[in-house]
């Protein structure tokens, strides 16, 4: 057995027709595509990211979660937020791919001096040790995804609503 039998072995194992990692389920048109949400990390793994996004139902979902960078789903309902946070040692990127937005950042809780409306296709970065929050201002919802290094959650992390999110951190 050769070096690319080894490879087709391996990738087959993981991503074959039977796999357990197989990301799209069967449709009859292509082009819809059925994306099972859950954590591939740290797998190699390649997605719609515009779909899996759209899809997502839940508050947040790890999608993929490696060793040094993690990829949440989030869905914020029309007028919620994702709450008001700050990361010490994370760095963190958003997309806006759904919705409508207002992002807050500063030096403290109480000093928002940042302040800027996102739609789609909008990228936010949120520095190490940045206050920040994302609202949704719009009357649908607010579908995005966040890019975290390092990781910032445990892998396979899914949050169905706030609430649950804020429960698990003792934040209600």
């Amino acid at each position: 057995m050769d070096n690319n039998d080894k490879f087709y072995e391996q990738y087959n194992m993981y991503y074959g027709k039977n796999s357990p990692y197989q990301d799209y389920c069967d449709t009859p048109n292509k082009s819809e595509q059925c994306i099972s949400l859950k954590d591939y990390g740290p797998m190699p793994y390649v997605v719609n990211i515009h779909e899996a996004a759209n899809q997502n139902y839940n508050f947040r979902l790890a999608l993929w979660t490696g060793d040094h960078l993690q990829l949440t789903l989030m869905n914020i309902h029309a007028g919620e937020d994702i709450g008001l946070e700050v990361h010490p040692n994370v760095d963190q990127f958003l997309r806006i791919e759904e919705g409508t937005g207002l992002v807050l950042m500063g030096n403290s809780k109480d000093n928002l001096w940042f302040q800027k409306n996102v739609h789609p296709g909008y990228v936010i970065f949120i520095p190490a040790k940045t206050w920040h929050n994302t609202i949704n201002t719009g009357c649908t919802p607010l579908k995005l995804y966040s890019i975290y290094a390092p990781p910032n959650h445990p892998h396979g992390t899914i949050h169905r609503t706030k609430k649950e999110e804020e429960m698990e951190h003792g934040h209600y």
